[in-house]
């Protein structure tokens, strides 16, 4: 059975559509911020392949096709940009501080943790895109030495913390405006936290995209000139 699994083009890639299809309904219907629909979907894919014993290997070559949609997708949130563009020239020093502030912070915080736990400087390389889109993140960890599917899993769990907590963390700290939250949002947690800034409404979605460029290449500069402190 397995093997016969394996074998078709379309099962590792129906298994990922069919998991993230299960955590957005389960989403709708309960509201929950666990219930985001990526960790479903993960979790989902998991216990498929331990059930079908088909190995990650076998899974990810066949669902590459999402790998390439990836950054054609990321391109397409300059869409919402584009319709903000007015509050963007009007507000342009400030959100070009706020980003800098986020890539800064990220940066920083990992340095600061991998010298308190000693971690080896290949970790660190790894951490250092942490906050940042895949199709970038995984350039500059191989670049830098890092293991690169670790990049993967750490951009990836910081996304979906911040879909998760992006806006209670936000209105905890006293962030009100919709440009401050976007900013914030899709600084710190990429594309997956400007799926849920775009909920929150047109500029906070604006804003996260606009983020996500731009935290992007500060990261590429950034992360070099942090890998050469550590």
């Amino acid at each position: 059975m397995s093997k016969l699994l394996q074998d078709s083009a379309f099962f590792c890639l129906a298994i990922s559509l069919i998991g993230y299809e299960i955590g957005i309904i389960l989403r709708q219907k309960t509201k929950l911020a666990l219930c985001n629909p990526l960790l479903i979907s993960i979790v989902f894919v998991i216990i498929i392949l331990k059930v079908t014993n088909i190995k990650y290997e076998v899974y990810e070559d066949g669902s590459s096709l999402l790998s390439y949609l990836l950054t054609p997708s990321t391109v397409c949130l300059a869409i919402p940009l584009h319709q903000q563009m007015g509050l963007l020239k009007k507000n342009m020093k400030a959100i070009l501080a706020g980003i800098l502030s986020g890539v800064f912070t990220s940066l920083a915080g990992v340095w600061v943790f991998s010298m308190l736990f000693h971690l080896d400087k290949k970790i660190y390389a790894t951490l250092l895109p942490k906050s940042i889109t895949t199709a970038i993140g995984m350039g500059i960890s191989e670049e830098l030495g890092g293991i690169v599917t670790i990049t993967v899993a750490a951009i990836i769990i910081t996304g979906i913390i911040g879909n998760m907590f992006g806006d209670v963390i936000c209105r905890l700290c006293g962030i009100r405006h919709p440009i401050a939250t976007g900013l914030a949002i899709g600084t710190a947690s990429h594309a997956m936290g400007t799926a849920k800034a775009m909920e929150l409404g047109e500029i906070e979605g604006a804003m996260s995209s606009l983020s996500i460029a731009v935290s992007g290449l500060m990261t590429v500069i950034g992360a070099t000139i942090f890998y050469q402190l550590y």
